[in-house]
């Protein structure tokens, strides 16, 4: 008799996203910080997409970190080449070139994962002359924007993304004054665990408005690491169960 053989099935490549490099800002300045190594499906990136534009976004998809390495990598893609095609005119509409980049990364996500795969997503454009951003918030937590008036919370403006194929969002503009700052966190960080005896089970969104009222704004990264250093004393350094990321841009001038 012949031996019996089993075939294998086939392996599917697994690419991590492109490393982020952040662009310099004129201006402003802009970083982002995590927390440990990836385990779920946080992602950020930035792109220059035009003399006076700077397109970056958070997105946070559903899952662990090695069931969505090639919905970010699609996620990326997308942001990228769409981002740089929608936004590299001079005398564009912004609302409705982030409309459109949101639709196709929604779409993209769909493809990729043959179905649905929640993915919220804050995706926002600095334009570098008028100080002003554009943004998208589907499904994420709110953005919050710091200034001299206090925080405001720069709350959602559709569904997350990846769950349906013609679903739209927002794309309202906001005016970034000097001196002031935008601070995006991941779910991870809201929804950390308190350490015990605390009355509050999470560290919320309260507490990231206090810390960020106490951070100077003199660079993206400082503040960035102060809301996750506060964010791990108030956990009482547990170990994570979600990825834990902050992005902030920070206008100097």
């Amino acid at each position: 008799m012949c031996p019996l053989f089993r075939s294998r099935a086939p392996e599917v490549q697994v690419i991590e996203p492109v490393p982020t490099v952040f662009p310099k800002i004129e201006g402003a300045d802009i970083a982002a910080v995590f927390v440990g190594n990836r385990i779920a499906g946080d992602f950020y990136d930035s792109v220059r997409v035009s003399p006076e534009r700077v397109l970056f976004g958070l997105l946070d998809v559903a899952g662990r970190r090695e069931d969505t390495r090639n919905l970010l990598r699609k996620a990326q893609e997308i942001f990228r080449a769409a981002g740089e095609e929608l936004f590299a005119g001079l005398d564009i509409n912004e609302s409705e070139a982030m409309t459109h980049l949101s639709i196709q990364i929604n779409r993209g996500l769909i493809d990729a994962s043959n179905g649905v795969h929640s993915c919220p997503a804050f995706i926002a454009c600095y334009h570098e002359k008028f100080g002003t951003l554009c943004y998208t918030n589907a499904g994420h937590t709110p953005g919050l924007l710091r200034d001299d008036s206090g925080v405001s919370e720069i709350r959602s403006t559709g569904l997350p993304l990846g769950l349906f194929s013609h679903a739209t969002q927002d794309s309202p503009t906001v005016a970034v004054a000097k001196n002031a700052a935008l601070l995006l966190v991941s779910r991870g960080v809201v929804e950390c665990s308190a350490q015990r005896g605390q009355s509050n089970s999470e560290f919320g969104l309260e507490r990231i408005k206090q810390v960020l009222l106490a951070t100077p704004l003199t660079e993206a990264k400082s503040v960035c690491t102060s809301i996750l250093n506060a964010a791990d004393e108030f956990s009482c350094k547990t170990p994570m169960n979600d990825d834990r990321t902050a992005l902030a841009l920070v206008r100097t001038s």
